[in-house]
């Protein structure tokens, strides 16, 4: 299940529970892409509040999709990710490192609030 928000002209937030498939995972990019066309230098709050490995095929339709999620995620300059599994909070972090131009932070579920404020600061 997810549900992709445009809360603001550059905010985007994405709520993730459970496992992905293949299908789903198209819908996901596919809103992804829509919902944050036109953002310049926004802000994303990503909460994921259970975590199941996606499906191969979903994964397959991720990296298929790679060059689209580059130009997706230069859109925004800070994402928060809120997740309550610790291995999911550093690999978001090293994501982070990974990407010139976006800084990534990771929060605990019990965080949120934090979380918020983090993306409001500049």
């Amino acid at each position: 299940m997810f549900q992709v928000t445009r809360k603001t002209d550059d905010r985007l937030n994405v709520e993730f529970s459970g496992k992905l498939e293949t299908e789903e995972m198209k819908r996901l990019l596919d809103e992804l892409m829509e919902k944050s066309e036109g953002v310049t230098h926004g802000t994303m709050l990503f909460r994921i509040n259970e975590f199941d490995f996606p499906s191969l095929g979903a994964i397959g339709v991720e990296l298929s999709r790679m060059p689209s999620m580059f130009k997706f995620i230069r859109r925004f300059d800070r994402v928060a990710v809120v997740v309550g599994k610790t291995w999911l909070r550093k690999a978001s972090e090293i994501e982070g490192a990974l990407i010139p131009g976006v800084e990534i932070k990771a929060f605990d579920l019990t965080q949120g609030s934090d979380a918020e404020a983090w993306l409001q600061t500049t």
